[in-house]
């Protein structure tokens, strides 16, 4: 499966890019207690770190505000993900369990600062472009609402749009039934080369580590 960048994103953020990392014979279960014990420990250290107040001081926060601006979406009213998840901790929520790939997958993401998106490949259609969103692109997302995406960043297969660093589809997503999975990691401009290589590689082993199977390709997609 190639992912691709489309011009439609590349001409407005021009140093954006993905990280991918595709999975197959995962085995997708609860998460085990010993996940729940990091991630929860990492949620109480975030608390201490960070005031919901100065969530904007955040690096990776910040300057995706400063990418959804570029690319014409406003932060405000269309948060990104990660931004969202970050807010929900703070807020003193407490982390929102749902299966050991997706709770790998958004602890990664609170981690780091960064939108991650988990996939079942085998819910998709031939290969994945990032684009910007055109008025036929809608979808039933993860939150239960329709969701209309023109002029917004997506990930779409042949089929149609089905991910976003805002909200993914119902239609792609993971359960305790998937096997294949693509993740997709997306990156602000300021992510150094080595910081994407280092964060790919912690991902692809400790997910591989939780949920079993085999990495079996990861890149970094850029223009």
């Amino acid at each position: 499966m190639k992912v691709q960048l489309d011009a439609s994103v590349t001409e407005r953020i021009p140093a954006f890019s993905l990280g991918v990392l595709q999975y197959s014979g995962a085995s997708v279960s609860d998460s085990p207690k010993m996940l729940q014990g990091r991630i929860n420990y990492f949620v109480e250290s975030l608390r201490l770190e960070h005031e919901l107040s100065r969530l904007a001081d955040i690096e990776g926060v910040r300057e995706w505000r400063s990418a959804f601006k570029k690319a014409g979406i406003d932060p405000s009213r269309y948060r990104p993900s990660s931004e969202a998840l970050l807010r929900r901790l703070l807020q003193g929520n407490p982390f929102f369990w749902i299966n050991s790939a997706v709770d790998v997958n958004n602890f990664f993401s609170v981690l780091h600062a960064l939108p991650f998106g988990i996939y079942d490949i085998d819910h998709l259609t031939g290969d994945v472009t990032c684009r910007l969103g055109q008025e036929t692109d809608v979808y039933e997302g993860l939150n239960g609402r329709e969701v209309h995406m023109e002029g917004k960043l997506l990930l779409a297969d042949e089929k149609g749009a089905f991910g976003s660093p805002i909200v993914d589809s119902k239609r792609t997503c993971v359960t305790e039934h998937s096997r294949n999975l693509l993740q997709v990691i997306f990156f602000h401009e300021q992510v150094a080369a080595e910081k994407k290589a280092e964060i790919l590689g912690s991902v692809g082993r400790m997910f591989a580590e939780i949920n079993g199977g085999e990495l079996t390709h990861t890149a970094i997609v850029a223009s």
